[in-house]
């Protein structure tokens, strides 16, 4: 057996049981890198020390044994991510869309609804709560 067939083994049986790397742990070391990055450009010692402290969390979590803490603030996280995209992607459809189609929300469940410009004052019922009221388009 090689060398590095030795060493790859030995990390492998080293890391064997704990969280290696996941989405919250690879932002972090990002993050980290951006903000040492822009630290460097600036010079202000602050952001180095966040920079650092990215890099030892992201280290902190890779090499954690409570796999199921770790799992659970990733899933968050990419929750959190996914949702962010959702909302900005639907705020560029909507002004992609706005010539067309005029949006507004429910007054009492504030979900956003969307009528076809042109179409005067419609009676509406919304599709979440059956709240009914008048809205002009």
């Amino acid at each position: 057996m090689s060398f590095f067939a030795k060493l790859r083994m030995m990390l492998a049986r080293f890391m064997q049981g704990r969280n290696g790397v996941d989405n919250l742990g690879f932002a972090a070391l990002w993050t980290g890198l951006i903000i040492s990055l822009v630290d460097s450009l600036i010079g202000m010692g602050l952001l180095s020390m966040l920079g650092m402290a990215l890099y030892i969390y992201a280290i902190w979590r890779m090499f954690s044994r409570n796999v199921y803490k770790r799992a659970e603030e990733n899933r968050r996280y990419v929750t959190a991510v996914q949702n962010v995209k959702t909302k900005v992607k639907q705020f560029f459809l909507r002004l992609k869309n706005s010539r067309e189609y005029k949006y507004f929300k429910c007054p009492q469940c504030k979900v956003l609804i969307r009528l076809k410009r042109g179409s005067g004052e419609k009676h509406i019922r919304c599709p979440k709560c059956q709240h009914e009221f008048d809205q002009k388009a």
